[in-house]
């Protein structure tokens, strides 16, 4: 975009809203034609890194006039910088892309409209901040900023920071931008640690020490985790091992929180007032209600069971590895060693690529697991079914989890009728395509179809589904 084709943009724009300046008043039209000069400010950048004059000083005016700090206009000025100097600014980026419920008209109200105009500098602040990425070698600095930029964005957007990009996920309100830029953020992510000199800068202390844990850095690094040595291992380990707790902790909630089966009512409820089953004691008293008093008295108060009916139950997971499942490799060693800590369930856990790999002896720490992964190759389903098979002794006690994207290294036959071997056994057979905070996944159709025919369809990727899954089959 020249300079010139900028200026006639902006007049042009400007003409089209004078036109329209006898259905509006005159301020309202003056407050449509800045929130427009922003937004193309912010197009011109993202598409273009080289200032156009004409909108660099007309967006400049306008910030200034609204009381806002210039930093807004700086594409190195990172938000936190910004929010350092004028901590005020924190809050209007929280929530500042959710949208809005409810109509309402603001046609001709100019301090709406006024409103517009300042949440369209801000929009644009943390938008170019996360989208404008450049290209070239990023430093360790950089990454950071960029992942606390994203984290800004995510606030915008009603997120928690790291919430679309780390695991934890969320469910979009109606109207919300999450599904289209949630996947987008990680894409970058990964664009970026790829551009990283991620060896040198792990094998500086204070570089390292600067970088935050995300899937994207934890793939780099299992990658790498071979040619790291030293000093640069050691920080390596420190950023996998930060990133398992923090998974881990997320993780470890939802299990808590999911149902896990029918109460056992042959062990009697535990009489605290947090089980008290205010509505049956009520019921059950009613033939105590006293009119003339306006009272109901109590001769026994009812509780609720909580006591679980529970099974010693078998959980065989078994883990692609090849380099399109490296989230769910992450996610599925974590869930298995949660699983792992519950009463009565024996969690086996095995990954494969083009070989099979029994991870069981580590299943209780997720970190030696991933430490003990090697990422890449192509799939041999076949290597790991025989694998699994034995260590089923009991079918109908058995859960097997099976999370691949069953793209197979021309096996796909043999494999299918492995499963199909296992499921007609009693095993509970649970395919997952993809394990992931975005519940993005690519199953092959061949098998999808045919885990659709066999009574087991593929579970949606998200990772709270296979949590629900899991406690309930294993209750």
């Amino acid at each position: 975009m020249t300079e010139h084709t900028t200026e006639h943009t902006i007049d042009h724009t400007t003409e089209r809203t004078t036109e329209h300046m006898t259905e509006q008043a005159p301020e309202a039209a003056a407050h449509d034609n800045r929130r427009q000069v922003l937004y193309w400010r912010l197009l011109a950048r993202l598409f273009d890194p080289e200032e156009q004059a004409a909108l660099e000083s007309a967006s400049l005016a306008v910030v200034e006039d609204l009381g806002l700090p210039p930093a807004l206009l700086d594409p190195q000025a990172s938000v936190d910088s910004v929010v350092q100097r004028h901590p005020e600014l924190a809050a209007e980026f929280d929530g500042l892309m959710v949208p809005e419920t409810g109509d309402s008209d603001d046609d001709t109200d100019v301090r709406d409209r006024a409103a517009e105009v300042r949440r369209a500098a801000l929009v644009s602040k943390v938008l170019l901040n996360v989208f404008a990425t450049g290209s070239g070698a990023v430093s360790a600095g950089q990454l950071s900023r960029w992942q606390s930029d994203a984290g800004w964005l995510e606030r915008a957007l009603g997120c928690t920071p790291g919430e679309l990009r780390g695991g934890r996920g969320t469910t979009p309100a109606a109207g919300s931008l999450i599904p289209a830029i949630g996947p987008e953020l990680g894409a970058i992510e990964a664009d970026l640690v790829q551009r990283m000199h991620l060896r040198e800068v792990l094998a500086d202390p204070r570089l390292a020490a600067r970088l935050t844990p995300s899937m994207s850095l934890i793939e780099q690094l299992l990658r790498d985790k071979s040619n790291l040595s030293g000093v640069a291992l050691a920080n390596a380990k420190a950023l996998i091992r930060r990133f398992v707790d923090e998974v881990a902790d997320v993780l470890r909630t939802q299990v808590e929180k999911a149902t896990v089966g029918a109460p056992d009512r042959s062990v009697p409820p535990k009489r605290v007032f947090r089980n008290l089953d205010l509505d049956r004691t009520i019921w059950k008293n009613l033939t105590n209600y006293s009119p003339e008093e306006e009272r109901l008295y109590v001769d026994r108060l009812y509780y609720r069971h909580t006591a679980r009916k529970t099974t010693p139950q078998k959980l065989i997971v078994v883990v692609d590895q090849s380099g399109s499942m490296v989230d769910s490799m992450v996610n599925c060693t974590i869930l298995a060693s949660i699983f792992a800590g519950l009463p009565k369930v024996d969690v086996h856990l095995i990954a494969y690529d083009t070989r099979a790999i029994d991870l069981t002896p580590w299943v209780n720490d997720p970190f030696e697991v991933l430490l003990r992964t090697n990422l890449g190759g192509g799939n041999d389903g076949p290597v790991a079914m025989a694998m699994a098979r034995p260590k089923i002794t009991e079918p109908r006690n058995t859960v097997m989890v099976w999370i691949s994207d069953f793209y197979e290294f021309d096996r796909s036959q043999p494999l299918f009728e492995g499963i199909e071997a296992v499921h007609r056994s009693g095993v509970k057979f649970i395919p997952v395509g993809s394990v992931t905070s975005s519940g993005r996944q690519e199953v092959n159709p061949w098998f999808r179809e045919r885990f659709k025919a066999l009574g087991t369809p593929v579970v949606s990727g998200h990772v709270r589904r296979l949590v629900h899954e899991l406690k309930s089959s294993l209750a």
